[in-house]
């Protein structure tokens, strides 16, 4: 598997989202989309991490971030997760494959039973990743994980999206 590189394009991507079909093609966003990749229904750190998301959500609008979480639940754990995580303000994708959690660098799971919060883990799901993309469809920035903890901070994450923007810093990491 070749390594996403700064600056170059990023993979096709195409999922279900809860409100409907969502293609990475299609974005259009001011500045950036940001893919935020979870782990799913049964993580508890990403129950804590999505709110945070949920409750920041018009702040990267403001910052001309189009923002999508997806996971590879299905759609009735997708829409459990929207719900009883009391998300309002963020889309939510899910059935991502194998295929494309590999096409996208990040780290695969096998289930292990229950969790901590007592939901079972799928068969198998994707560890977390967040991606900034440009509205060229090329990498910006990528944080990928094998755990779901030291997740990047959505606070910070504006905070250097306003330096970004401001300096128009350039994507970095980009040599081969």
């Amino acid at each position: 598997m070749k390594a996403l590189k700064p600056r170059l394009p990023v993979p096709a991507l195409e999922v279900q989202t809860l409100l409907g079909p969502w293609l990475m093609s299609e974005q259009t966003p001011k500045n950036f989309t940001m893919l935020v990749f979870y782990r799913g229904l049964h993580c508890p750190v990403c129950t804590k991490y999505l709110k945070e998301l949920d409750k920041l959500a018009d702040d990267f609008t403001e910052a001309g971030v189009t923002v999508l979480a997806l996971s590879s639940d299905d759609k009735e754990r997708a829409f459990e997760a929207q719900s009883s995580w009391d998300l309002q303000n963020i889309t939510l994708g899910y059935g991502v494959t194998p295929e494309q959690a590999q096409s996208w660098g990040l780290h695969r799971s096998a289930g292990r039973g229950k969790t901590s919060i007592g939901i079972v883990e799928p068969a198998e799901f994707s560890e977390p990743g967040l991606f900034l993309i440009r509205p060229d469809q090329t990498l910006y920035w990528s944080q990928i994980s094998t755990m779901p903890f030291a997740r990047p901070l959505f606070r910070e994450v504006l905070g250097a999206l306003n330096f970004v923007l401001d300096k128009n810093y350039p994507a970095r990491g980009e040599l081969v």
